[in-house]
């Protein structure tokens, strides 16, 4: 390759991470989660801009959601210890002060909702009460007791209070791609179902409501290969489809007058920011936006200046907040996540391309070329496997810059969307439904063969990660389909299917028998499809990183893998960290873990020049 500056790594990494944002109701400022201080606490910064204000000091703990009251005088969130994902949920004065614990059960995962419009009340779910069931609660400010508002029974989350405080629209979660809508009486607790759908599965979740409390907005693809905005009419209790895409529509929101209702389309990855008038339909312009994802996109409630607040994110900068004034066409930087001073030509922009399976399915994925490649030179190449399954993969600043890294040293970046993935219809999607390790592991294969099949990449020098699922795919891959990878590097994925269904959280474990299998029932095909029954086959190096405190991929899982690998001489290398779950909320821990798997990929795939 072309000599070019060598950056560091930790100049790739040397970003904040930023989620969860939340505008006051005035709009005057901004809350989200950001590891500024090098653990996930609350920030506040003014829709001016800004240095934000640390509203949490937590060293152990992970800030993962928050809201404000209606008023602007409270503000809830959630947190957990060392990624246990057992939230337990906070309030305090949006002013400032120290935090009061609302919940206080270790043993217990909650989930955020928000307050009530006169605030006396704040909603969460949470499964307290059953270990499998999620159920929904309210606090109330004036007695400090809570109050089960659901009886047991399946996995309830509340969402939003309706205008008059007399309602609370929520979620029957019965599997990714099956829910329902319900309306909940606050007083009495009953539960009115909204969209019964019996004999097929359809997608539900609520959006905002109309001041007049006639109705919401909601997102789902009832009937439909992709989501869409739909509006529900209580009054006439029935719905119909409001706008449609030929993509899905992610998420909706409406002005403060309630006139302009914005939403975000998922073209193939890209977000693809609208803005339509409410009644007549017609289309707002709307500035250019800087190609990327688009993670959320907020009006303030009451804030009449039409500014429109987006979480977004593109392949050179991590995810920050921006305000779109629409009224002005201008686009205002409030955060800053990038802070390791790299050109942005050093930058790799990923092409959109399309492999052909097996099955003639065509499978998207993003290809990254390192530059500076010589005419006539080969480089090698690393395929990455999201995690989820159902989740996507997209053009941002992915895995806090790990594949930039990898590129400014000379490695290619393949990341497919396999069968299983979203953002490509729901068929596509449920693709993966009871077939861990069958279809997918074809995906990967004809991913493999693409890349041989260019003429600057270098086929005998071709690595496989991943995270989650990704590492299950991984690990699937380099036991499975021993002969094609050079390399292979598993972050916290599961090895035997049988004690993965059975180690998952508690509310997990209803699902998984459609999802994956049952560990009775589909015994030997659970076997048949775990990496571990091929441990044998592996010829590539591995490593293998696990949180300790994982709830969801259970160290058990990693450890096994690693002992039956050790046990037949193979090389492996185990990096475990004792303060982490699934993934990483310590920027130390980041660092660390990120620094260790691109260092052992680049020791096995690069060839450095003398």
């Amino acid at each position: 390759m072309s000599a070019r500056p060598r950056y560091r790594f930790e100049q790739f990494f040397a970003t904040r991470r930023i989620m969860a944002m939340h505008p006051a109701p005035d709009g005057e400022s901004v809350l989200f989660v950001s590891d500024i201080s090098g653990q996930l606490n609350l920030w506040q910064v003014a829709s001016q801009g800004g240095w934000p204000r640390q509203l949490t000091l937590f060293t152990e703990d992970s800030v993962r959601e928050a809201v404000f009251s209606r008023d602007g005088a409270r503000i809830a969130f959630v947190a957990d210890h060392h990624g246990d994902e057992k939230y337990q949920v906070y309030v305090m004065d949006a002013v400032g002060g120290w935090p009061e614990k609302i919940t206080d059960r270790p043993d217990v995962q909650y989930e955020l909702a928000g307050f009530s419009p006169c605030g006396r009340y704040l909603a969460y779910s949470g499964n307290a009460a059953n270990p499998q069931d999620f159920d929904i609660y309210l606090y109330d400010f004036e007695t400090r007791e809570t109050r089960q508002l659901t009886p047991g029974g399946g996995l309830r989350s509340a969402v939003s209070f309706s205008p008059d405080g007399s309602k609370i629209l929520a979620v029957q979660f019965y599997s990714n791609t099956n829910q329902d809508l319900l309306l909940i009486d606050v007083a009495t607790g009953e539960i009115r179902n909204l969209t019964p759908h019996e004999g097929r599965e359809a997608v539900y979740f609520p959006g905002p409501w109309l001041q007049d409390g006639s109705g919401f907005y909601f997102l789902t693809n009832d009937g439909r290969e992709f989501q869409a905005v739909a509006f529900y009419n209580l009054a006439e209790n029935r719905w119909s489809y409001a706008v449609t895409a030929d993509w899905d529509i992610e998420d909706c929101a409406l002005n403060a007058d309630q006139r302009l209702l914005a939403y975000v389309v998922n073209d193939a990855g890209r977000s693809v920011l609208h803005v339509i008038e409410r009644e007549s339909g017609r289309e707002v312009s709307v500035p250019p936006l800087p190609s990327g994802v688009i993670t959320a996109a907020r009006f303030a409630r009451r804030d009449r200046r039409n500014r429109l607040f987006l979480q977004m994110g593109t392949y050179k900068e991590a995810t920050t907040i921006y305000v779109l004034d629409l009224d002005s066409a201008t686009l205002t930087r409030l955060t800053e996540s990038m802070l390791g001073n790299i050109p942005d030509e050093v930058f790799v922009e990923p092409e959109l391309v399309y492999i052909d399976s097996f099955d003639g399915l065509r499978i998207p994925a993003w290809l990254y070329r390192p530059h500076g490649i010589r005419p006539g030179e080969k480089v090698p190449a690393l395929i990455s496997i999201h995690g989820g399954p159902e989740a996507q993969e997209r053009p941002a600043y992915n895995y806090g810059g790990f594949y930039q890294y990898l590129l400014s040293r000379g490695v290619a970046v393949l990341a497919p969307n396999i069968r299983g993935s979203t953002g490509f219809g729901i068929e596509y999607q449920k693709r993966i439904h009871r077939d861990w390790g069958g279809a997918e592991l074809k995906d990967i294969e004809a991913c493999n063969r693409y890349l041989r099949s260019l003429d600057w990449i270098d086929g005998d020098r071709i690595g496989i990660w991943g995270g989650s699922f990704g590492g299950f795919a991984t690990l699937s891959a380099a036991t499975r389909l021993p002969d094609l990878w050079a390399v292979a590097c598993d972050f916290c994925g599961p090895s035997n299917l049988i004690t993965f269904v059975q180690s998952v959280p508690p509310h997990w474990k209803p699902m998984m028998k459609a999802w994956i299998g049952d560990a009775e029932e589909d015994r030997e095909f659970l076997i048949e499809r775990s990496p571990i029954t091929y441990v044998d086959q592996l010829k590539c190096p591995l490593m293998v990183v696990q949180g300790a405190m994982d709830p969801r991929v259970v160290k058990a899982e990693s450890d096994q893998m690693v002992e039956r690998l050790r046990s037949l001489g193979r090389e492996v290398e185990y990096l475990v960290f004792e303060d982490e779950g699934h993934g990483f909320t310590k920027k130390t821990n980041q660092l660390k873990g990120y620094a260790a798997m691109a260092d052992f990929l680049i020791r096995h795939l690069v060839k450095e020049e003398a």
